[in-house]
């Protein structure tokens, strides 16, 4: 088992209102539909609309799309990472479930194996800049099991209400401008075939004792904020020997995702990597304090090691 830069991950509603592991199709668009009743009013840049479920209960056997405007955007194709604000509601009783109206814009990898199936056949083909319901049955939402966290029951269709701000598509690498290297400091070699990237650690050198976060790649996208997921690419080794003890590249999907600067990894990687541009690549040496204490994480990691990671932010949403 590879030894990740995490955390254990707690449940958040988010998550239990985006993630279920299901297969699906398409969506059908409503003309003549259970949607035509369904009446939205209200709401601003901070509050969100009132979605009004007539006739109740609202049932669907089949993901079914009513726009109620028409974006102007580019296409979602379907393997995109959408920005979002939302309202989810359970069709059954009208009552609204979860949004994020006045929070932050919500962002979904539509390539991602584990999204509802629903949310998938709901967005395809949608311009962004556009709203949008979607009702969705129980086998592209949450199954026969329902979600008791959200109280949605197994027979119960939901109902979202979708505004569709952005897309983005993740980059491969980093990309940017070069930043000329620190003296003293570990040098990278990143692979560009997708493999694990060589760290060299200077000879001789004593490992710094606080942690040093230093850009190799100056980016050009967004600045990454606390509370985004943020999808990387990265490499880890021991400054002792250079040995690498974990990486991305052996992951299945070949990248790693996670909230960041909410305490979901080590306190040197929210430290560090909130505020740096999308596309940079960033070296991090950290030392135990910053990264997994003096417990380590055994085997390859002691309590005494200190860290050097090289990290390619590819997006965050």
């Amino acid at each position: 088992m590879q030894t990740r830069p995490i955390h254990a991950l707690g449940a958040t509603l988010v998550a239990a209102v985006l993630v279920l592991t299901a297969c699906g199709g398409g969506s059908k668009t409503a003309t003549g539909s259970a949607l035509d009743q369904v009446t939205v009013t209200g709401g601003s840049a901070t509050t969100a609309p009132t979605v009004t479920v007539k006739p109740k209960p609202l049932s669907v056997k089949e993901t079914t799309t009513r726009v109620l405007k028409s974006g102007t955007g580019p296409t979602i194709k379907g393997d995109e990472i959408v920005s979002l604000k939302y309202v989810l509601v359970n069709a059954k009783d009208g009552a609204q479930l979860d949004t994020n109206f006045g929070k932050q814009d919500l962002g979904i990898n539509l390539g991602s194996t584990s999204l509802l199936p629903g949310l998938k056949k709901g967005l395809a083909n949608q311009k962004v800049g556009s709203r949008i319901l979607v009702a969705m049955p129980p086998k592209d939402a949450f199954g026969t099991q329902g979600n008791a966290n959200i109280k949605v029951g197994g027979t119960d269709t939901v109902l979202f209400l979708m505004d569709v701000l952005s897309t983005q598509t993740a980059l491969k690498s980093a990309q940017g401008t070069p930043v000329k290297p620190v003296p003293g400091l570990p040098t990278v070699s990143v692979p560009t075939d997708g493999k694990a990237a060589t760290i060299t650690i200077p000879k001789g050198a004593k490992a710094p004792t606080k942690t040093i976060g230093q850009l190799l790649i100056q980016g050009s996208g967004p600045k990454v904020a606390a509370g985004q997921t943020i999808r990387v690419t990265y490499t880890g080794a021991l400054w002792k020997n250079g040995v690498n003890f974990d990486s991305s590249a052996n992951s299945p999907q070949g990248y790693f995702e996670t909230i960041i600067g909410a305490q979901r990894v080590i306190k040197a990687w929210d430290s560090q990597l909130v505020g740096k541009p999308v596309g940079s690549r960033v070296l991090l040496v950290v030392p135990p304090a910053d990264g997994y204490g003096t417990a380590g994480s055994p085997p390859k990691i002691s309590g005494t090691d200190t860290l050097v990671f090289v990290v390619d932010i590819l997006a965050a949403y």
